[in-house]
């Protein structure tokens, strides 16, 4: 079976080429971790088909440069398991484009998933290949090809390296138990916990220590924030916001949008998440934000990097609903209220009160 065919038996398909496929809502929430073949697929461009011995190397700013394959680094360091939620920074993208249009796809609330993704540390890799001073980046490059606004190129990412230094980052070929499928980034990918997903490349090639960010298009000219009065032919690159952190965010799954459900007691749940903070509380509206409810919340003290679920259960009266779900992190931070307010032309962080409507009797 091919990734597409697995992407159409299991998920929504939103693209088919490159492949771009989520999650539908209900299979968020049936358990803590998330199936790899239910996990969302996110591709920036053709799926590569690489074999078990295929090499990553590892260069730049680093004293003894080398390539591994996964038996290699099986055998050179410690293998490390950690869980942790990851989220494409155009998640709920849909809900801007009720607003004005944006580019990118639509998602709706499912290019997220949590999972237990399995490796060896990062740091651990860089530690025996001997950082050199100047080192400042990481940078990553995938097997896939990419085309940004007519430019083509490998995938190419990076991040901090302080944040590459962090023990949970992770070089990854395992998720859940189970050895990655290639739409997932088999044989070899990174696993960046509490980034959007766009710094975890997938099927490596290279990782290369250095003194600046990537140069490639994907983190020169993609991945940025700007605000609502700026266009995208108008946009500064060097002056958006590298998106790298996730924000505060939370979504309804069940019931779904625009359903039609029994009058009476209805349970709605769904999903929070606050990376670096813990997620304090999740509030439940069944009358669009005029009276709130507190949700029950279920999360896992040892997995920081996940998200928290949540249900709460309320009394529907016959007719329609507006059912608002908010979230409030450690820090007594809550998400914004309306899209409006934090629209942008690419549909990143979608992190507006999540509003669906129900029908009830």
């Amino acid at each position: 079976m091919t990734a597409s065919d697995r992407a159409e038996q299991n998920l929504i398909l939103r693209c088919p080429e490159p492949l771009n496929a989520e999650t539908p809502p209900d299979k968020l929430i049936t358990s803590f971790l998330t199936p790899q073949a239910n996990f969302y697929i996110r591709s920036h461009g053709p799926t590569p088909e690489l074999a078990d011995d295929h090499r990553i190397a590892l260069d730049g700013l680093v004293d003894r440069p080398r390539s591994y394959t996964v038996a290699e680094l099986q055998t050179a360091f410690a293998t490390r398991t950690v869980t942790a939620t990851m989220q494409c920074a155009g998640n709920r993208r849909a809900h801007l484009q009720d607003v004005e249009k944006t580019s990118g796809d639509p998602w709706d609330v499912g290019a997220i998933g949590n999972a237990a993704w399995t490796g060896v540390a990062l740091c651990d890799v860089l530690a025996a290949a001997g950082i050199q001073d100047g080192a400042s980046f990481v940078g990553t490059t995938g097997a896939d090809d990419v085309d940004v606004d007519g430019e083509t190129a490998p995938f190419g990412a990076s991040i901090s390296i302080a944040k590459a230094l962090e023990p949970d980052v992770l070089i990854a070929w395992g998720m859940n138990g189970e050895v990655l499928a290639p739409e997932h980034g088999a044989p070899l990918r990174l696993v960046v916990p509490g980034y959007a997903g766009v710094r975890s490349a997938k099927w490596l090639t290279r990782i290369e220590v250095r003194d600046r960010p990537s140069d490639a298009p994907i983190q020169a000219k993609d991945y940025k924030l700007f605000p609502a009065s700026v266009a995208k032919e108008d946009a500064d690159w060097d002056r958006g916001l590298t998106i790298e952190e996730m924000p505060l965010n939370a979504a309804i799954c069940a019931p779904v949008d625009g359903a039609h459900i029994g009058a009476g007691a209805c349970e709605i749940a769904g999903y929070a998440v606050a990376f670096g903070r813990a997620v304090s509380r999740v509030e439940v509206s069944v009358n669009d934000g005029t009276d709130w409810l507190q949700a029950e919340l279920t999360s896992q003290p040892d997995s920081p990097w996940s998200w928290t679920q949540w249900h709460v259960t309320v009394d529907l009266s016959p007719g329609l609903h507006v059912l608002v779900v908010r979230a409030v992190d450690g820090a007594g931070q809550m998400q914004p209220e309306r899209p409006e307010a934090i629209w942008n032309f690419a549909g990143y962080l979608s992190t507006a009160w999540h509003r669906i409507t129900v029908t009830a009797g």
